[in-house]
């Protein structure tokens, strides 16, 4: 007779969230245990792209790499197809060099970076004479001071997709992203065979002649640019590239020198399991002596998010990524650990007993154990069945948040770098993501990390932060856990013994954590409104905020407002305090120096604050030439003066856009400033079409050059409402 089950709803989506654990009729039972997932700790280097093939072949049922049959691209000759372009034709009024255009200035702001004497590549360079830009597909040479006679000197077509400069006395670095076709002849064939590809390059020019750019060496490798640090004279970048592999072949790293191999880098690996492998390669090279042979190593690994770089290393970080395999294993090892134990013992026995029997499959047991189960409901009253779904999902969410805190790390490996030397010292791993670079800092030997840890475990959602020191070799030496819970991080900053952090969620609170052992400790904390999305010291008694706004919504939740740039006191770490707030524009504006620390510029002797900013301004309009309601935009830089004492004070603003754009505004406007820099008592803002100078005394503008963009103006589509949108409630 047919059993007729009385199973609340609860518990029948449990029963069928694990029935969906077992393996499907005809699919190959999985027997491994989760816990045999475990990282290697060592090392280790591929003897051969056989080897490599090897691994991968026995790895690909992880969805670990790309897999192609039939013919790759680098088992042979490779010819490349595409050449970097030769210098244009210069301005006629080009300044002859640097030497015979007058001395520089006395003073000259730098690149906002993380870490003091490690240089971060950026499209805006500038050396207190000349401005080093990039406009559109163009290396833009600006002879820049004195501002009054401020004029282009070069202009150097770069094919390509370049953002990225390094500047180092006569000699410059250009970043460049390509998409080219690179025929290759693979192994034992004889035609050639064609193939698009992704490139890096690093394009070295010698430019002591301002006027007159030379190319060097064009230093490239399949893959797409990541990150770029210069320390003295030296220059370390980081590519990456999804591993392919074919039937007979792998495509492997190769660096070339324009289409000569200059590097055959070994490629390093750890026996542990990944969903995606990628080729991770740092190549080093002296920027001033091309000479001297270019490094380079790679390592396959997950795919690489975070970069940062101390004077002493380069530390590579990415989340932690199991394959999908480990997901099947996870379900049904849930199921025999958390849910049997529950169990009554007769049930518990006679499921134990069929999960040993080895003349069942898959299928079988699982038919044997659901009568099981059945039989158990029905001998239950209402009672007994409520007790044991309360017991069951309780039992359930802490073994999931268990289970998240093992696997939802952030994995980092520390590469040791001097003077271009890369040698691979180890990794360490901290429960949680990280939310950019500033995440990172080194001091004293030692790593520290902050890190957001999130899991939704049986509906119920688990967040909070933390703080890890790791030593020389990786070890956890300390920790601080479960800070703010229910939050995560927007923003941290490291400086000394101390870290400053803003978590939000309806309120910011900023903490003040002592680091100068290996056990952090929080102390101090301030809760105000809004949040900081980027801090900057401004002395050892004050920080610097940039971020939003919020206010309490008419929903009973949090909704973001205009730009507010805050000042802290924290000379009382116990007690720190918000000593001056600015407010720029209502919801919806916006600053690129929130999510880009190098459009931020500061000089606390000048008392010099300047912000990119897009700015929304008054009510919407209507509009009748699009037929909607649109807002009033302003795009330009602030200027602020600031000083503990008289917080901050509005200097001036510059404005790039005209007419009706200044009015409305555009998106991605090529007019729309980007970066602003200083030399003397002379402030330059740059946008892609414009870089424009003023006087900081009076803003008065001193000269406006016109860049070479050739980038069609965007298509005008009108900046909608912007509402305010609900963060949280």
């Amino acid at each position: 007779m047919k059993k007729t089950l009385t199973v609340s709803i609860a518990l029948l989506a449990a029963i069928v969230m694990l029935a969906a654990c077992t393996p499907q009729t005809g699919q190959k039972q999985v027997t491994t245990p989760v816990s045999t997932f475990s990282e290697g700790d060592d090392m280790k280097k591929f003897s051969s792209r056989q080897e490599i093939l090897d691994f991968l072949k026995e790895n690909s049922g992880a969805g670990s790499a790309a897999s192609y049959g039939g013919i790759g691209r680098s088992g042979g000759i490779m010819m490349e197809t595409a050449m970097a372009a030769p210098p244009m034709a210069k301005s006629a009024d080009a300044a002859a060099s640097s030497s015979a255009s007058g001395a520089g200035a006395a003073g000259y702001s730098r690149t906002n970076v993380q870490v003091e004497g490690v240089d971060e590549a950026d499209f805006v360079k500038n050396d207190g004479k000349y401005i080093y830009a990039i406009s559109g597909n163009k290396l833009v040479i600006v002879d820049a001071f004195p501002a009054e006679d401020a004029g282009i000197v070069s202009e150097t077509k770069i094919d390509g997709y370049s953002q990225q400069l390094f500047v180092n006395g006569d000699h410059l670095v250009a970043f460049v992203n390509r998409g080219e076709e690179v025929p290759s002849i693979a192994k034992y064939d004889i035609i050639p065979r064609p193939a698009y590809q992704q490139r890096v390059h690093a394009l070295l020019y010698d430019i002591s002649d301002r006027s007159d750019p030379k190319l060097l060496k064009d230093y490239n490798l399949a893959g797409n640019f990541l990150s770029a640090r210069m320390i003295g004279d030296y220059v370390y970048f980081i590519a990456q590239d999804g591993v392919r592999y074919y039937t007979t072949m792998v495509d492997v790293p190769v660096v070339k020198e324009a289409s000569s191999i200059a590097v055959q880098p070994d490629i390093f690996y750890f026996p542990q399991p990944e969903d995606n492998y990628n080729f991770n390669t740092v190549m080093s090279f002296n920027i001033k002596d091309e000479s001297e042979e270019p490094q380079a190593k790679s390592f396959m690994m997950g795919w690489a998010s975070t970069v940062y770089v101390s004077e002493d290393a380069i530390y590579i970080a990415y989340q932690k990524n199991y394959p999908y395999r480990y997901y099947e294993q996870y379900n049904e090892e849930r199921f025999y650990d958390v849910i049997v134990p529950l169990l009554p013992s007769d049930a518990r026995d006679s499921i134990n007993g069929i999960k040993g029997d080895g003349s069942l499959n898959a299928d079988e047991k699982w038919d044997r154990i659901s009568s099981v189960l059945e039989d158990m409901y029905n001998a239950m009253d209402e009672g007994s069945k409520e007790d044991f779904v309360e017991r069951m999902q309780k039992a359930i969410r802490e073994y999931e948040v268990r289970k998240d805190e093992e696997r939802r790390k952030t994995v980092i490996h520390k590469i040791a770098i001097d003077d271009g030397d890369l040698e691979y010292v180890a990794k360490g791993e901290v429960k949680g993501y990280l939310l950019n670079q500033f995440s990172l800092d080194e001091h004293e030997g030692r790593l520290r990390v902050a890190t957001t840890f999130d899991s939704w475990a049986a509906d119920d959602y688990v967040q909070y932060n933390s703080v890890y020191v790791l030593d020389g070799q990786m070890d956890l030496a300390g920790s601080l856990e479960r800070i703010a819970p229910d939050e995560r991080i927007y923003s941290t900053r490291f400086i000394g013994d101390r870290l400053y952090m803003v978590t939000f969620k309806r309120v910011d609170p900023f903490f003040v954590i002592d680091l100068s052992g290996t056990d952090p400790r929080i102390l101090g904390e301030l809760k105000l409104p809004g949040f900081s999305d980027y801090l900057h010291p401004y002395d050892g008694d004050h920080i610097i905020g940039v971020g939003k706004e919020t206010a309490e919504n008419e929903w009973g939740g949090v909704s973001t407002k205009g730009i507010k740039i805050a000042l802290f006191d924290v000379s009382d770490v116990s007690n720190p305090k918000n000593q001056a707030v600015y407010s720029i524009g209502e919801a919806g504006t916006d600053s690129e120096a929130l999510n880009d620390h190098k459009a931020f510029l500061f000089d606390k002797e000048k008392s010099l604050l300047v912000l990119p900013v897009r700015e929304i301004r008054g009510e919407a309009k209507y509009d009748p030439r699009y037929g909607y309601y649109r807002q009033n935009v302003w795009q330009g830089a602030y200027v602020l003066g600031l000083t503990p004492e008289d917080g901050f004070t509005l200097k001036g603003k510059v404005t790039h856009s005209e007419g009706d754009e200044q009015q409305w505004g555009w998106y991605g406007s090529p007019s729309a400033v980007r970066r602003a820099l200083y030399m003397d008592d002379i402030l330059y803002t740059v946008s892609g079409k414009y870089i424009k100078a003023n006087g900081l005394e009076d803003m008065e503008e001193v000269a406006t050059v016109k860049l070479p963009y050739e980038g069609e103006q965007p298509y005008p589509y009108p900046v909608p409402m912007v509402s305010e949108g609900v963060m949280a409630k």
